[in-house]
């Protein structure tokens, strides 16, 4: 068993090393000064993709600056107060199911709800939305998951020396589950990063010669650019470069975001120890 264990973290690795070598050979040489911080011109054939990179970071933590309160509260609630019974496992019951959904669905929901109903526009703003309710059942499954680790002699011990049960879940239970809080935080950005089909109905649009100016304002995202240049490209066979290149850049951003939460994980667990 062990050996088919070893065999199956070999085989992801290798498929992994291929697609990220594959990506690299063909990316690597459309990559300069002037693709990270220049405009697309020439009908995008030609340019940079900076306003990509802004757009995609700014949907990636704008997202989860509304996903991540709303599902640390819910999996507070689900985990310290709801009482077990058919209300709460309904509430879970769906959790994990919208966790299942295609992005494709939320990006629907967010065109219906968000778009029209809300007369957000396709903007920004809407597609950080559509983009949290994609994320919220990953955050609320991690975050839940951090505090049921948590050992209930933290609890007991606070207790017993007076403090209330906010209190205790604020100073005590809180700073010990937040690295793997931390943990769901770094999922949802790196899914959020990488989402098409959510963002092309809510917030993404096809080229901009300006950057936006408010969150009201539509978007140009790097899944979406990707898209657009290999699918609705005056030709095609001429951005080919472009499209390695861009998607390379994803690759390194979303690792960069990723990275950066891990930092941040890893300070709060050396204070905590």
């Amino acid at each position: 068993m062990f050996m088919l264990f070893r065999a199956s973290v070999v085989l992801n690795a290798l498929a992994l090393a291929v697609i990220c070598g594959f990506v690299l050979f063909y990316g690597l040489p459309a990559v300069n000064w002037e693709f990270l911080t220049a405009h697309p011109r020439d009908a995008m054939t030609a340019g940079g993709i900076f306003p990509c990179i802004l757009g995609t970071i700014a949907l990636s933590y704008g997202s989860m600056l509304i996903a991540l309160p709303w599902g640390v509260c819910t999996a507070i609630y689900l985990h310290e107060y709801a009482r077990p019974g058919p209300f709460v496992h309904a509430m879970r019951l769906a959790i994990n199911n919208l966790a299942g959904v295609p992005s494709v669905v939320f990006g629907l929901f967010g065109l219906a709800f968000f778009v029209t109903l809300m007369q957000m526009g396709v903007s920004l703003l809407a597609g950080m939305f559509t983009l949290a309710a994609l994320i919220l059942p990953l955050i609320i499954g991690a975050s839940e998951e951090a505090l049921r680790s948590v050992s209930q002699t933290y609890r007991e011990a606070s207790l017993a020396l007076g403090a209330t049960k906010w209190q205790t879940l604020a100073k005590v239970v809180l700073p010990a589950a937040t690295p793997g809080i931390l943990t769901g935080a770094i999922l949802g950005i790196g899914r959020a990063a990488g989402e098409t089909a959510a963002i092309m109905f809510t917030a993404a649009m096809f080229f901009s010669p300006k950057l936006p100016g408010s969150v009201f304002d539509s978007v140009m995202a790097l899944p979406y650019h990707i898209y657009v240049l290999a699918t609705a490209g005056i030709d095609i066979e001429k951005t080919r470069p472009l499209q390695y290149g861009t998607a390379l850049v994803l690759i390194v951003l979303v690792l960069g975001m990723n990275l950066l939460a891990i930092i941040i994980r890893a300070r709060l667990q050396r204070k905590l120890r």
